[in-house]
């Protein structure tokens, strides 16, 4: 007997069937452990280990992933290769700027195991940057711009970069010391005198591509070392599914420090389609992102889901020939819905940096129907595991492990944590093969594909980026006025997501948010900062004695409106502006004197305030008018537009406090 509105019949069988193989190892072997008992019959356990896992095809397996642009370059040279605003360069153009780079960077001294740093703004030189570190044997480390100089000198010095690729205008933000600097504009007068031949091939399959720092728990950031081979598998999947061709374009608005950009770049690069890079302000803009999906012809676009939904929020309506690839984060229902009715095609992708980039993907073709994460790309094995590291039944909730191909090489210098996450493979007969324990819980559906249910541990995702709440915390904790801190993730409203810091001060009076946020900054992505702010005389603890983030109180209000005193709204403009902001922000009081990005804000919201404002005055701001300026600053703007008074800059101690961080306000993947 069951119920029918929480069981079908096919499930119940599937129930009945665990539990007679459940009772039989029980009557087999009465003294096993239960952890050691089985469920799985053996068509079961074959269905899930083997047939779900058969993804075996052929991949150049011993080339990398330059050669694969080579190849192409030499087949169609006069075909364009990269576009960035105005400036373009061909197949055979970029071919022979990047291998003047590579020579000249093994005349410093760049082979195979060399790590070099890229710290470049997104122009057509980002794309010669990569190609050329490769083809001269190196490695990549890719380096944010907008993030806080103490950062950036932590993983320079973590990963021990003997070179350094800039740009001579973010020379003086760069904590360049022990690097050998070279700047891709104003030194490339040297680097042209260089061969524009091939290089002699001095890397191997085996040999790191990248290395990309993401957040970690233990409060430092981490690097995941990935070979070519694991690339250039990926690769070689996703030209055949999601799929890409020599007619496609496509449009790049990732930040290199974020892994899905090696899909941008180097995917149309290998199969001869046009890559179309977007600078800062456009990919953070859904109008301006919404005109240039247009006015490019891009035909398919790979986003984070606060993108997608940066774009809908502009009023993009139509992309009957658009392929969408979402990821990143957990794929709303609704996102879904509204992409599905609108795009030619929309495939939801799912992998960690430590597998690299997607690992499963699925094609969603029904409006209402289930957001799902799909079936493992080529040449990858996934597998749900209780802690025993036994597999699950279909249906029940375990974690995913990720084995395959794609499995990076580990930690850079982190030999500990990388056998802590990177496991022997208890499934495949090579001693060498291993899976990666994602922390990530997922179920099987009847079809086969998986679904992506919740995280383990205490990792989340905000607008696209991966943040370990630990790695906050400990910096918090470094502060003089913390005794002890926590930090969660809150959903205010669909598709707002925002980090709320919990706080118990040393003394009473000594908590002040503001002061917080400008620690925080300076050595953490403006995505790693709490918007909010609670005062608590002690954290809720577990049992076990761990915080409780699930007793912790939701805000009532952000530490903006615990100011001692706010100058209200004068003008007609100022109100209106301030009602905007207490909508979005959902804050109850603000100011002439408040900024926005400070009572909360971000790049997602600020897009809406720009448009709510846009119709309200006819003026249009600019995502950095609002990062820089006070409310009464922005409305003496739009007032002074509307008069035709030509714009002044108010030389404020706000303006003087965040110009170097305008940025990291803006930044997002």
């Amino acid at each position: 007997e069951y119920n029918t509105d929480l069981f079908d019949a096919t499930t119940i069988a599937r129930l009945i069937e665990h539990f007679k193989v459940l009772l039989g190892g029980i009557v087999a072997e009465p003294d096993a452990r239960v952890s050691q008992l089985p469920l799985l019959n053996d068509a079961d356990r074959n269905q899930l280990l083997v047939e779900w896992n058969d993804t075996t095809i052929s991949y150049p397996h011993h080339q990398c992933i330059h050669q694969l642009f080579e190849a192409q370059a030499e087949q169609t040279p006069d075909a364009i290769a990269v576009v960035f605003e105005e400036a373009r360069l061909t197949y055979a153009q970029l071919n022979a700027k990047a291998n003047r780079l590579a020579h000249y960077l093994r005349q410093l001294g760049v082979g195979p195991g060399t790590l070099v740093a890229i710290c470049v703004e997104r122009s057509l030189e980002i794309v010669v940057g990569l190609l050329g570190v490769l083809k001269a044997g190196g490695a990549y480390l890719p380096l944010d711009p907008s993030h806080p100089k103490e950062r950036l000198a932590f993983l320079l010095g973590d990963a021990a970069v003997p070179v350094l690729l800039t740009q001579a205008a973010l020379v003086e933000g760069l904590p360049v010391d022990g690097a050998r600097v070279v700047c891709l504009d104003t030194d490339w007068e040297q680097v042209a005198r260089q061969s524009s031949s091939n290089p002699a091939e001095p890397a191997s399959p085996d040999n790191l591509a990248y290395v990309m720092y993401t957040s970690g728990s233990t409060g430092l950031p981490k690097g995941v070392a990935v070979p070519h081979r694991a690339v250039v598998n990926f690769l070689t999947s996703m030209r055949r599914e999601p799929g890409l061709t020599r007619q496609d374009v496509l449009l790049a608005v990732t930040t290199v420090s974020f892994d899905i950009s090696v899909l941008e770049i180097f995917l149309p690069l290998c199969v001869g389609a046009r890559v179309v890079v977007v600078d800062r302000d456009t990919a953070a803009d859904g109008a301006g992102l919404m005109e240039t999906i247009a006015s490019s012809g891009a035909t398919v676009v790979q986003a984070t889901p606060a993108t997608w939904r940066l774009l809908l929020q502009a009023g993009w309506e139509r992309g009957h020939r658009l392929k969408v690839l979402c990821g990143g984060e957990a794929l709303p229902r609704d996102l879904a819905k509204d992409l599905v009715e609108r795009v030619g095609a929309l495939w939801n992708l799912y992998g960690p940096t430590e597998t690299t980039i997607w690992s499963t993907c699925y094609r969603m073709t029904d409006p209402d129907g289930p957001v799902l994460i799909g079936r493992p790309i080529a040449n990858t094995r996934v597998y749900v595991l209780d802690r025993y590291l036994q597999p699950v039944p279909i249906g029940a909730v375990g974690e995913l492990h990720i084995g395959g191909d794609g499995v990076a090489r580990g930690y850079l210098n982190r030999p500990e944590l990388t056998a802590e996450r990177f496991l022997p493979d208890p499934f495949n007969d090579d001693p060498e093969a291993r899976l990666y324990k994602t922390g990530d819980l997922v179920r099987y559906r009847p079809d086969g594909n998986l679904e992506y249910l919740r995280r383990l541990d205490n990792q989340v995702k905000v607008r696209g980026f991966r943040i370990e709440l630990e790695e906050i915390e400990c910096v918090l904790r470094e502060h003089h006025s913390v005794n002890d801190a926590a930090v969660v993730a809150r959903e205010f409203d669909v598709g707002d997501t925002r980090l709320v810091g919990y706080v118990v001060p040393r003394s009473a009076g000594a908590f002040s948010g503001q002061d917080l946020q400008q620690h925080l900054r300076a050595k953490l992505p403006e995505y790693m900062i709490p918007a909010l702010w609670i005062e608590l005389d002690s954290l809720p603890l577990t049992g076990s004695g761990k915080v409780d983030r699930k007793s912790l109180p939701p805000p009532e209000q952000p530490w903006a409106e615990q100011r001692s005193s706010t100058e209200a709204a004068a003008t007609p403009l100022e109100h209106f502006i301030a009602d905007v902001w207490r909508d979005k922000l959902g804050v109850s009081e603000v100011g002439i004197h408040d900024n926005f990005f400070d009572l909360g804000g971000h790049s997602l919201l600020a897009m809406t305030v720009i448009y709510a404002i846009e119709q309200k005055t006819g003026h249009r701001l600019s995502p950095a008018d609002l990062a820089l300026q006070t409310l009464g600053q922005l409305a003496t703007v739009c007032d002074q537009a509307a008069s035709g008074t030509p714009r002044t800059t108010q030389q404020t101690p706000l303006l003087r406090r965040i110009a170097d961080r305008v940025r990291a306000v803006l930044s997002r993947p």
